[in-house]
């Protein structure tokens, strides 16, 4: 049986969140909708211009609290609950800063303990002994033991409703073998379970903090929500009573901006000190000749696929799927929708994950290949409901897309959505469209064409197979049935994936520690410095 300990806990690791770029020229204000304007309190008529809260006693030459930090971001999170609400953006906010998991992935990719002090696997890979951390306590004042394992567990199984927690079905049992010891068995070996752990359903709540998610969070970790201004803004305070090493910063709000030039503004105007997922890339060189500031330019697994819902008759054709894959210049797009930034991949996998395999080359750019494909399946005419979410660089990317598919015949029709509310019921769980734009952020989430119920419908007994056995194999196993999946659905055109998201920040020169890649969902504030 494998023993693995705590590590020292290091690199921001978080999910880009839907990142959006200006919608520049391209776009027509009036027809991107604020995701504030659904909210049940009034944000400020402009974040920008919320410096009220800054205590000048306490202020530094820039006007900046010392003892708290700004950041800015671009799609704001729903409500507060994970466990009901698919948005990313809510554990980026609340995962490893607010909701503790019993593992994590640092900046490095590997797996480290949190609230596991060390933890054992078996050999044949069924059965994870977790040893916990002594002495620890939720927000409520309620301990956090093996009972608390057992219920967070049991509860993604029985209670929640978002689509990861399939990722749970694999639990036969949770045991309480001690306060400070839960073991956990699985029906049958898997590699990506542990993995999973560390994602938001690897969270830990007290069996009795878990009424008014929305609104209340109760977790065991360094901050605490002090408010929720739905729309504009998360205000954390540090947890006083936090059993670990404390946060180095006392106070953080994290702003949501729909206007990515507001955002810039705001940075510029030094009234947040960190742009977490930089919107408007073309506005960069506002950035570059000052020295207050840090481009911070590295690598995501973000991957913006145009989805097409295999539900609809007119993808159950191949040669459909294929020929709008081939009518679709994807360097434009990435020119269009994120300045030039970001990576071609060809598939739904990022260049950091080991079954990586470059597939640009299957089904490139071909107009006239195109439009033969579409002759020969007889959709010639083809009219598709393409319904996006009103974030700028995927109403950027639908535009670019809309043009190019005209060209050989396709007409698309964009419907552009509020996001997160609208576009989440509608497409993403109700699947209400033909095709859509958005930027899939969680690791490994490749799995999801395995499972035909997600939003795409994807359903292919091959590639199930594959990552069913991937799961139960060893390692060299599941290396291989990925890349084979990977190369699978390519060629097959499931989805196109139109670019790898870059990660893009600027930081003032106030703040350090951030590292320069996106390796998982949460944003972690922990590892945040003040310089």
């Amino acid at each position: 049986m494998a023993r693995f300990t705590r590590t020292i806990l290091g690199g921001l690791v978080f999910a880009l969140v839907l990142a959006a770029c200006d919608a520049g020229d391209t776009v027509d204000p009036d027809d991107t909708a604020d995701p504030a304007d659904d909210v049940d309190e009034e944000p400020d008529d402009d974040p920008a211009d919320d410096t009220d809260d800054v205590d000048e006693d306490e202020a530094d030459d820039n006007g900046a609290d010392v003892a708290g930090l700004s950041i800015g971001f671009a799609a704001e999170p729903a409500s507060l609950d994970f466990s009901t609400d698919d948005g990313a953006a809510i554990p980026e906010a609340l995962l490893v800063n607010v909701y503790e998991p019993l593992v994590k992935i640092d900046q490095d990719g590997e797996i480290v303990p949190v609230l596991a002090e060390s933890y054992e696997v078996s050999d044949d890979n069924t059965v994870y002994d977790f040893f916990l951390e002594e002495g620890v306590t939720f927000s409520n004042g309620d301990p956090f033991d093996a009972e608390a394992v057992a219920f967070s567990i049991e509860r993604v199984q029985e209670d929640w409703t978002i689509g990861l927690a399939s990722q749970m079905d694999i639990v036969e049992d949770v045991e309480v073998v001690d306060d400070l010891h839960a073991r956990v068995t699985l029906a049958e070996p898997s590699n990506n379970w542990l993995f999973s752990m560390t994602t938001r359903i690897g969270a830990m709540f007290s069996p009795d903090g878990v009424d008014g998610l929305d609104e209340e969070a109760i977790g065991t970790g360094p901050y605490l929500v002090d408010d929720f201004a739905r729309g504009d803004r998360i205000d954390l305070v540090s947890n006083e009573d936090y059993w670990g090493e404390a946060p180095e910063f006392d106070d953080v709000s994290l702003r949501y901006f729909a206007d990515p030039n507001a955002l810039n503004n705001a940075m510029l105007a030094d009234d947040i000190d960190l742009i977490g997922t930089v919107q408007a890339p073309e506005g960069l060189s506002q950035f570059e000749d000052d020295d207050r500031f840090e481009i911070i330019e590295g690598t995501s697994e973000g991957q913006v696929v145009l989805s097409f819902n295999h539900d609809r008759e007119v993808f159950e054709d191949q040669r459909v799927r294929q020929a709008i894959r081939q009518a679709i210049d994807r360097e434009s797009v990435i020119e269009t929708s994120w300045g030039g930034y970001g990576e071609l991949i060809g598939s739904m996998v990022p260049p950091t994950d080991p079954w990586y395999e470059d597939l640009t080359d299957v089904h490139p750019y071909d107009p006239q290949a195109a439009e033969a494909l579409l002759e020969e399946a007889g959709a010639a005419d083809l009219e598709l409901d393409f319904r996006v979410p009103n974030l700028p660089y995927a109403v950027n990317a639908a535009q670019t897309v809309q043009s190019q598919l005209a060209a050989v015949g396709i007409d698309a029709e964009i419907d552009l959505l509020e996001f997160p509310a609208v576009w989440l019921d509608e497409v993403f769980t109700e699947g209400d469209y033909d095709m859509s734009v958005i930027n899939h952020v969680e690791p490994r989430d490749i799995a999801q064409y395995g499972n035909p119920d997600f939003y795409w419908a994807y359903d292919n007994p091959e590639v199930q197979d594959l990552l069913a056995e991937a799961d139960r194999g060893d390692e060299e196993t599941f290396e291989e049935n990925y890349r084979e999946v990977a190369r699978i659905i390519s060629e097959d055109a499931a989805s196109d994936w139109l670019f790898l998201a870059p990660n893009l920040m600027v930081a003032n020169e106030r703040v350090g520690g951030v590292p320069e890649n996106n390796v998982g969902e949460m944003f972690d504030l922990t590892v945040l410095e003040r310089t």
